[in-house]
């Protein structure tokens, strides 16, 4: 019944995590759940209360801009100028996304013909290769390894491949490992995709959730770069907006022009008053997210320190509010905590081939429900 395509394509990582976590509430079991990358933390009053308004206005109620309305394009290049230090054209350089997810799952169908290769992380987001599947192309993993500090080695690449590859996808800060950018990865990766006419998308959706004074740079920020590529960007997890759906592509504007011709076939754009919403957030004052920033900071030094108290060999992040753990089997680890102890932990497996022998935590469970998990871990004798 299904088109071929479907054979190739994997369960949603965290539908099935869902569905396993349901299984054991049916059961009765207190869950904690460290597992999917959603804050537990509020919207902020003044980003709900913009959308309450700009909800009430019957102009908002149409079909919005398929590029997003002017005022929240120029917002993001207003952000984008003061965060990053990057001049963008608001008219041309940006295109609003429903959530970062929305642009990497449609950007290969603008680029990618039937047996070209795209070169994605792995571990890395599920959706990175899900999109290259639907636009026919084939997947090559780029390792992510403790080794190479979990950045890809560009000359392990095989020539082959580099001679068929038509885009390749970033994510510093890193989703699942943490990891960040080390000083000269972009400019690596600029000068490889111009050597090899590459397309690069970096997806930079944990850029403000960091730690210890550290701040994510952009890839745009590097000389050439909004020649070769875009960045994707989510007001996600900056502001506690996973259920929104509103981001942002930015950089080069023929590669917009080409993500933005897919989603004007099928979609009909952002809600205007979740974009009025969206240019509140990225206008006002940030101390929400310096707010947040510390709450998950809290967390990462509790959970990290639980679990180097336990025995476990664990980074401590600089950004995400994700923890990277080693462990000898990655199933068979997260098996055992949710079945034996409650708690929801991704295994790494689920990020592609390189995530074998690893665990992720997301902090996004408060602290004393942290605690609670290290203990229950206690018990069970890990």
């Amino acid at each position: 019944m299904y088109a071929l395509r479907m054979s190739h394509l994997p369960p949603y990582l965290f539908a099935r995590i869902d569905e396993m976590k349901a299984e054991q509430q049916k059961k009765g079991v207190d869950i904690i759940d460290l597992g999917v990358g959603d804050p537990d933390l509020p919207t902020p009053d003044h980003i709900v209360a913009s959308l309450c308004e700009a909800a009430k206005n019957p102009e908002n109620h149409h079909y919005p801009s398929y590029a997003g309305m002017p005022a929240f394009r120029t917002a993001v290049a207003g952000w984008y100028k003061n965060r990053f230090g990057v001049d963008l054209n608001a008219g041309k350089e940006v295109v609003a996304l429903m959530g970062s997810k929305d642009g990497i799952a449609h950007i290969a169908e603008a680029f990618v013909n039937p047996g070209d290769y795209v070169l994605v992380p792995s571990p890395g987001y599920p959706v990175y290769r899900t999109g290259t599947l639907f636009a026919e192309g084939i997947v090559h993993e780029m390792p992510l390894t403790k080794k190479s500090a979990f950045v890809p080695v560009l000359d392990d690449i095989p020539e082959k491949v580099v001679a068929s590859a038509k885009m390749m996808f970033i994510n510093y800060p890193n989703n699942p490992t943490a990891a960040i950018a080390p000083e000269g990865f972009y400019r690596e990766v600029v000068d490889f995709a111009e050597d090899h006419n590459i397309v690069v998308v970096s997806d930079n959706a944990y850029s403000e959730i960091a730690y210890d004074n550290y701040r994510a740079p952009s890839f745009l920020e590097v000389k050439g770069a909004r020649e070769v590529g875009i960045e994707m960007h989510s007001l996600s997890k900056t502001y506690n907006m996973t259920g929104w759906r509103i981001g942002m592509a930015v950089g080069n504007a023929d590669i917009l022009a080409g993500l933005g011709r897919v989603k004007t076939n099928v979609d009909s754009g952002v809600f205007n008053a979740v974009q009025q919403a969206a240019i509140t957030a990225l206008s006002g004052s940030q101390d929400c997210v310096r707010t947040a920033c510390a709450i998950y900071q809290e967390r990462r030094d509790v959970l990290i320190a639980g679990l180097r108290d336990l025995g476990f060999d664990v980074p401590c992040p600089k950004a995400t509010f994700y923890v990277w753990m080693p462990v000898k089997d990655c199933m068979a680890f997260s098996a055992k905590l949710l079945n034996e102890a409650g708690i929801v932990a991704t295994p790494g497996i689920g990020f592609g081939s390189g995530g074998e022998g690893y665990v992720r935590f997301a902090i996004t469970r408060p602290v004393a429900r942290i605690r609670e998990a290290i203990e229950r871990m206690r018990r069970l004798g890990l």
